[in-house]
């Protein structure tokens, strides 16, 4: 029973998952952060669902060579 539990909240998490990409997308927010977030939470798609639509250019989280520059100095 407990498999069966497990599974299904995999299921749930994936789907959860997808569909807060596809929600931020259309939102106009960043994709991985909902992505990520909806994976560890799902009932946070419903949060996103609620939130009105971005305007102007999606959030773009800072690749991790700017961070290392920036934390570090240029090299």
């Amino acid at each position: 029973m407990a498999m069966q539990w497990i599974v299904l909240w995999g299921l749930v998490a994936i789907t959860a998952s997808a569909l807060g990409a596809i929600l931020a997308g259309i939102k106009n927010r960043d994709v991985s952060y909902w992505m990520a977030w909806s994976f560890l939470v799902p009932p946070l798609v419903v949060w996103l669902l609620l939130t009105p639509k971005n305007k102007g250019p999606r959030p773009r989280q800072p690749r991790l060579d700017d961070i290392d520059r920036r934390e570090n100095g240029p090299l």
